[in-house]
């Protein structure tokens, strides 16, 4: 089974590269996915938030509210660990089911916006791909695509692994300062280079 962990900051543009990637028939594994399905309406998990954070962070269908809890994790260091506590195990769990449903296609990918911030999912990964970009063209994406302020994603921004040391720990980086065409161009590129990686290690 050959994994490659597709991450980046936000505004990276990481959600449109997995997109990529299913169109071409790479199985793609998404913790973001994930995580809005274990926090819809009804969801067994809601009840731990519930009891944890209390009914104002429940949205009135019965789901996570998340600007709510956005507000609150970004601003409180202990309520964001207290949610991670909740989430990400979850999380994990079936994240690793769904690579197993996979693991006879030549390579599939794992999209983890916070891969260096979560150590676990180091053993199950065999290459690190970045999608990467500078910090104003993010904020000019997530500003474009959501209703947060500059500051808001700024602060995201530096609650996650500083660019440099993304790009010191990524084996590969796509650079994604320009348009969907130019990502999919190298995308297409980075793809057969993955297929040649998984023939020769099938081989040898």
């Amino acid at each position: 089974m050959f994994v490659v962990a597709l991450t980046g900051g936000i505004g990276s543009g990481k959600s449109e590269a997995a997109r990529v990637f299913t169109e071409l028939g790479v199985p793609v594994t998404d913790v973001d996915e994930i995580s809005h399905q274990l926090t819809a309406a009804q969801q067994p998990i809601i009840q731990d938030i519930q009891a944890n954070f209390g009914k104002e962070y429940i949205s009135p269908d019965g789901a996570l509210n998340r600007a709510a809890m956005r507000d609150l994790v970004f601003n409180d260091q202990a309520a964001r660990n207290k949610l991670n506590a909740i989430l990400h195990p979850a999380i994990y769990t079936e994240a690793l089911n769904q690579l197993a449903q996979n693991k006879h296609a030549p390579y599939q990918i794992l999209a983890i916006p916070l891969l260096f911030e979560s150590p676990r999912y180091a053993p199950h990964v065999n290459r690190i791909l970045l999608i990467d970009c500078n910090e104003k063209t993010q904020i000019e994406r997530v500003k474009k695509r959501s209703k947060l302020t500059e500051s808001e994603i700024k602060k995201i921004i530096r609650t996650q692994t500083p660019r440099k040391k993304q790009l010191l720990l990524a084996h590969d980086v796509i650079e994604n300062n320009e348009n969907v065409e130019k990502l999919r161009e190298k995308i297409l590129l980075i793809h057969q280079k993955y297929l040649n990686t998984c023939i020769v290690s099938k081989t040898t």
